[in-house]
């Protein structure tokens, strides 16, 4: 076999379990980020400027922002894809001689770029825009529905004293939508912001005098990653607990047949009072 071919297969056998481990894992986390962050951004405008909620807050809009995050997030790991280098090499192991892959950071990273200058801005980037940028706007975006929510409630109070129960109803129901989000983003921000924390001072660390102690970071980052898997499940339950139309829309895309035909939310609507005009009832 030569060289050329032990590098062939040593770059196809290496490549898709670092593409399934590590890019693949990172893109998601980083389309989930931003996912949730149009959601809330969404669910803003919905709740605080009404108006604009037909024009934004439609699902032709929603499928383009969805296929758009797609697409950053998976632009903002491709260049991991292509960063390193594979080289088949020969060494002695316990007494025998065995083939082994050797990854290396790639030419171009080493030679035209600089491993400082590439790791550096990839993290920092990651940081800005994946982390910290996100998490703030979530922060400030969750204050202004919880204070939304607040008038919301005291309006229903209103509505109540003056005995006009269909308003009342469906001011009710977009207060739970609103705190079930709220609710969400909460424990995205619980478990995202120790990870923002540790990325950043990783960056610091590389670049002044490598003051992080990395076996403790190493054990912080496996139990916020633990508690980063948790939470998917738990989203799932707090959708489940506090939306009767996420039940119902999740009973007719999954059941389908076996639910009644007729069911009061529409997959795209909500209320089957909507189901003529474009705009998403979140």
């Amino acid at each position: 076999m030569t060289i050329v071919q032990q590098h062939f297969l040593c770059f196809h056998s290496f490549l898709p379990s670092f593409f399934i481990f590590q890019i693949m894992p990172a893109m998601c986390h980083t389309a989930s980020i931003w996912l949730t962050l149009a959601l809330a951004v969404q669910r803003y405008i919905y709740v605080c400027h009404a108006p604009m909620a037909r024009t934004w807050c439609t699902m032709p809009r929603v499928k383009r922002f969805t296929i758009y995050i797609t697409l950053a997030a998976f632009l903002h790991q491709s260049t991991r894809i292509f960063d390193r280098s594979y080289q088949a090499l020969t060494i002695e192991w316990n007494g025998e001689m065995v083939e082994v892959c050797h990854v290396d950071n790639a030419r171009w990273v080493q030679e035209f770029v600089g491993e400082d200058l590439y790791y550096t801005f990839f993290f920092l980037f990651r940081v800005l825009f994946v982390h910290l940028l996100p998490c703030i706007i979530l922060v400030t975006l969750n204050i202004l529905l919880f204070r939304a929510l607040r008038k919301a409630q005291e309006r229903r109070k209103l509505l109540i004293s003056e005995n006009r129960k269909k308003e009342c109803k469906k001011l009710r129901e977009s207060n739970c939508t609103t705190l079930m989000l709220i609710v969400v983003v909460t424990v995205f921000l619980i478990v995202e912001i120790p990870i923002a924390v540790v990325t950043a001072m990783h960056i610091v660390s590389s670049l002044t005098n490598n003051f992080l102690d990395y076996e403790v970071a190493n054990i912080f980052i496996t139990f916020t990653n633990f508690f980063l898997v948790v939470s998917y499940p738990i989203n799932f339950g707090i959708y489940c607990g506090m939306s009767r139309q996420f039940r119902e829309t999740f009973k007719e895309i999954f059941l389908g047949r076996m639910v009644e035909p007729h069911s009061r939310y529409s997959i795209v609507n909500g209320p089957r009072t909507c189901s003529n005009t474009n705009e998403t009832v979140l």
